[in-house]
């Protein structure tokens, strides 16, 4: 609102025509961020040169205390489940959330029986407009299937899982001591021999 000024209206406020600096500015500030994620993420891809020093400046979480798992079995003879960071979930599921600068701890379970056109992405922080065209680049289900069928591997699984892979801040304990621990109690629940992990 513009406070009254003098004069013989100065009794009744003004709506401000410029609710952006208004108290709609707090609904508008996640789209902003959003739309610059989205943008930033198109720069990346079309000039690889700035993507590679953004990796360079930036320095990942390490952990050194999972053991290494041998498979016990031949891949002819194993379950393989896809668990993807690229923001893939069916149509019906909800969202990821993209309005928190920290991101998305949480997972959605995928059911591979469904068809391929119940997936869809969300996600801010990378250009997922090939993915889009083909869900394969980053949920790869067919090549499974044909690896399947040409008895290379035993069996793709029936659940897969999907997260959002821009996880940080607060989030991070979240994902590493909850979300993931609950995926990974699934996955055996499932019957999973292995998981093959693909990035967005």
């Amino acid at each position: 609102m513009i406070p009254p000024g003098p004069g013989p209206h100065r009794s009744r406020p003004v709506a401000c025509p410029w609710p952006f600096f208004g108290r709609q500015s707090a609904g508008i500030m996640p789209l902003i961020r959003r739309l610059k994620n989205r943008g930033l993420a198109r720069l990346y891809t079309r000039f690889p040169i700035l993507a590679r020093r953004f990796t360079e400046s930036y320095t990942p979480r390490t952990n050194r205390d999972v053991p290494w798992t041998p498979l016990k079995k031949p891949l002819s003879e194993s379950r393989l489940a896809l668990v993807t960071t690229a923001g893939v979930h069916h149509s019906d599921q909800p969202p990821f959330d993209m309005t928190d600068p920290d991101g998305d701890p949480t997972f959605r379970r995928l059911d591979a029986d469904r068809p391929r056109a119940d997936l869809t992405i969300t996600h801010d922080y990378y250009d997922h407009t090939d993915a889009d065209r083909d869900i394969n680049v980053v949920f790869p289900l067919d090549r499974l299937r044909d690896l399947e069928k040409r008895g290379i591997l035993g069996q793709a699984a029936r659940w897969q899982y999907g997260f959002m892979g821009h996880i940080d801040g607060r989030h991070l304990e979240t994902l590493i001591h909850v979300t993931a621990v609950e995926a990974a109690a699934r996955l055996k629940e499932d019957g999973a021999d292995l998981v093959l992990l693909t990035p967005g």
